[in-house]
């Protein structure tokens, strides 16, 4: 389960052993130490675990009013059956993952880690170097990247990312502490969900590098920003569930009463990775008020990923762009433009060549579907763009992209008008009408293909997107 701890020596022992280390951390004296109060600005989150024993119990502690559903295991929500064989052995690779293994005998070894290049050499097989030497390329196949890197595309690229940057040396970061967040990071997102897994964290990452090489903000932004950028990126779905909030409230989820139905998810995900700095001591040789202004920076800029409030960003972004107010000598600008790029980060996947976007829109689609089998399992309202009675890929798609995609890419353009700009706004064409071939009543009968896209809008935007928005 998780919950939210006074502030004290990472490693303190979990309630049921505080008397027997209360010597070792005065505040665990205290009775009100576990708190779900989210206005507790000393909480500090923290994986029981690394919330394995949710895997065995299921997600949700026993509580008045919860719906009957909150017994089922969100981690296994997404599952394809196995036999009853195999999921212990999911747990045990979970438990002793390769990555921590491979870390923990580099140190007991005493292996130097020194050279900042060279440590995850080993790990990189020949064509995964070769594809990283054009990671800043708009087609760059994540899918075949993950492939190649034995499921860990968001570690290695993201490590990559940060050495190319100069973001470990300048920051002073401990090569093997970053190495060990990174690992935690992608240990921690459910990869039995179709989509909002840790391959998609990496393919957000990859397109977060993109805008931040565009020229725009490439000279404007500070290594900071870049540090900030790239984080964000990487945790913004961090142990994202794979279902909506819409979903979580509905069922009485403990997480939706916790941030009192507002912004659920995205407040989880932001807890769960400062949890994860922490935990990994990270920041922890910079000052305090330094790293604290970090979590809380990394904290605006994946919030914002939240697609209710999308119009809102959005209105913000076309009113600078039309008064030409957007100075990103400020730093609030230069923020405010990195909170952008990240939320078309988020949801780029519809502007991606068709081979990349066909995979990823399968993908959310069969998520958004999942879920709502469970409702209708569960005698539960049926989310927007969950019924898979009512809906199909493409009609998914084309509301997604005609209502949320297009007028956020469209400012996006009139921010940079680069060819990366164009490219993802041609892809975007070209996807929609491909969608649209494939969906002949959308064309047939105008004023039923009105009501339906207009209906799958309204949520698409708290609901499809909230996973992070078609895409996430």
């Amino acid at each position: 389960m998780s919950f939210y701890l006074s502030r004290c020596p990472y490693g303190s022992a979990p309630p049921g052993l505080q008397e027997t280390h209360s010597t070792q951390c005065p505040l665990l004296q205290r009775r009100g130490a576990i708190s779900y109060d989210s206005s507790d600005q000393t909480a500090l989150y923290i994986r029981m675990l690394d919330v394995r024993v949710r895997s065995q119990v299921g997600f949700e502690p026993d509580r008045r009013g919860s719906h009957p559903y909150l017994g089922v295991d969100f981690r296994t929500l997404h599952s394809r059956a196995e036999s009853a064989g195999s999921i212990p052995a999911r747990r045990i690779r979970r438990l002793f993952s390769f990555q921590r293994h491979l870390l923990s005998s580099r140190l007991l070894r005493g292996a130097p880690h020194l050279n900042t290049l060279h440590i995850l050499d080993e790990d990189y097989c020949g064509q995964a170097k070769c594809m990283l030497e054009k990671v800043g390329t708009w087609n760059f196949d994540i899918f075949l990247f993950d492939r190649l890197t034995n499921g860990n595309s968001l570690v290695f690229l993201t490590f990559h990312l940060l050495n190319q940057y100069g973001l470990i040396e300048l920051f002073q970061l401990d090569m093997v502490k970053v190495r060990q967040f990174l690992v935690l990071v992608q240990e921690d997102y459910r990869n039995q969900n179709p989509y909002h897994n840790a391959v998609h964290a990496a393919d957000v990452t990859q397109a977060m590098h993109c805008y931040l090489r565009e020229p725009k903000l490439a000279q404007s932004l500070t290594s900071f920003d870049i540090l900030l950028g790239l984080l964000a990126a990487a945790t913004h779905d961090l142990d994202h569930p794979g279902v909506n909030q819409p979903f979580l409230i509905k069922t009485n989820h403990y997480l939706a009463a916790l941030y009192r139905n507002t912004s659920v998810l995205e407040n989880h995900h932001w807890r769960s990775a400062v949890g994860l700095l922490r935990e990994t001591d990270l920041f922890s040789h910079l000052p305090a008020e330094d790293s604290l202004g970090i979590e809380r920076q990394l904290g605006s800029l994946i919030l914002a990923t939240d697609i209710s409030r999308q119009n809102e960003y959005l209105s913000r972004f076309r009113t600078h762009l039309d008064e030409n107010s957007l100075c990103l000598g400020h730093s609030s600008h230069r923020h405010f433009s990195l909170q952008m790029a990240l939320k078309c980060a988020d949801i780029c996947n519809p502007c991606r060549p068709w081979e990349l976007s066909k995979q990823w829109s399968e993908k959310v689609t069969e998520e958004f579907f999942h879920q709502g089998d469970i409702e209708k399992k569960h005698k539960l309202e049926i989310s927007p763009l969950c019924d898979s009675e009512a809906n199909t890929i493409a009609s998914v798609q084309i509301g997604f992209m005609t209502y949320v995609v297009e007028p956020l890419f469209a400012e996006w353009a009139r921010f940079s008008d680069t060819r990366l700009s164009q490219t993802m706004l041609g892809h975007l064409g070209l996807n929609k009408a491909s969608w649209s071939a494939m969906e002949p009543e959308a064309s047939g009968s105008s004023e039923e293909g009105e009501s339906e896209p207009t209906r799958a809008t309204e949520e698409p935007s708290s609901r499809a997107l909230s996973q992070g928005s078609q895409e996430s």
